[in-house]
């Protein structure tokens, strides 16, 4: 629909301390009910984004709409609009469950008259229904993922913004998470979520790879690695493997060589190499090649392939 209002625009999005950028002119849009991965190493202005989309820092440059509220106009409009759960879960540890939820049901201006009924549904989201009178600082990571959760969706924003959210927390935890992530976006809530975990990644609609404030790449899982990885990805049994290896990163037209077990695991940009001359070069090298297997691509082999291009 052409008039349709969408859940968050940027447009030429830049921040700037003194003479570094830390976001540099980044565009893209989210439809409602999606499920967006804004994927990036440590450092690569994922979090610094977040925060200029939350109206807690003032853009540099650009402009950033949530619900069609311009956010560096109107901060204070925007906040019935979002959810946001920080990087350290934003949780006061000398409070209870219940007192948490209560705090943050007047942040958000929950009516008293419905305070109650949402307090009851995050408990019973989050499985913390027996836990309310415990403190905070007594809860292991992944139940204070759930509260820190339940904390940003007890006023039933349109989006929600999760910056890295699992970092720290087990593998259970994790999925149990990302199960909540779907049951919200079937739900109609928009899901923008950091994250440096490239298989988290494959769950999310989109991603947008951030890579030195820039943003490289934006599409789905499957396109990315259909447009960046076409027969691109191969694993060598050689022998010896380390040496294969440093060998394979020094070549040009490999955009990555790693060990993965007992195999050799190369990203080739398109046109470079084909397994033969692959092998025959490795071996003019004193390098032996039992076998290159192609492989399924992932969308790390796609961030290594843009971050080395």
């Amino acid at each position: 629909m052409e008039n349709q209002i969408l859940p968050l625009e940027v447009l030429g999005l830049t921040k700037k301390f003194g003479d570094f950028t830390a976001v540099n002119h980044v565009t893209f849009s989210v439809q409602p009910g999606e499920v967006l991965g804004y994927l990036g190493p440590n450092g690569s202005g994922k979090t610094t984004t977040i925060r200029m989309l939350c109206g807690l820092i003032t853009p540099t440059e650009g402009t950033a709409k949530i619900m069609g509220i311009d956010v560096a106009r109107d901060p204070e409009a925007v906040k019935s609009h979002i959810g946001y759960m920080s990087q350290k879960f934003a949780l006061y540890d000398d409070l209870t469950v219940l007192e948490n939820l209560q705090f943050y049901a007047g942040v958000y201006d929950v009516p008293e008259s419905e305070e109650k009924g949402r307090i009851d549904e995050v408990l019973h989201m989050a499985g913390l229904q027996n836990r309310t009178k415990s403190f905070t600082s007594e809860l292991s990571g992944g139940w204070r993922q759930r509260l820190a959760l339940g904390c940003a969706l007890i006023h039933h924003p349109p989006i929600l913004f999760l910056d890295e959210p699992t970092s720290g927390v087990d593998p259970v935890a994790r999925r149990e998470f990302w199960d909540l992530i779907y049951l919200f976006a079937s739900q109609g809530t928009t899901i923008f979520i950091t994250t440096h975990y490239m298989d988290e990644a494959e769950h999310c609609n989109r991603v947008a790879f951030m890579y030195r404030g820039k943003l490289l790449a934006f599409d789905t899982p499957a396109g990315l690695k259909s447009t960046y990885l076409s027969g691109s990805a191969w694993d060598l049994a050689a022998d010896p493997l380390l040496e294969a290896v440093e060998k394979l990163s020094q070549m040009k037209g490999i955009a990555q060589a790693s060990l993965h077990g007992d195999r050799a695991h190369v990203i080739v940009k398109p046109g470079e190499w084909t397994p033969q001359e692959l092998s025959e070069h490795l071996a003019e090298n004193g390098i032996s090649v039992r076998a290159v297997e192609p492989v399924e691509s992932t969308l790390e082999d796609v961030f290594t392939l843009l971050a080395h291009s």
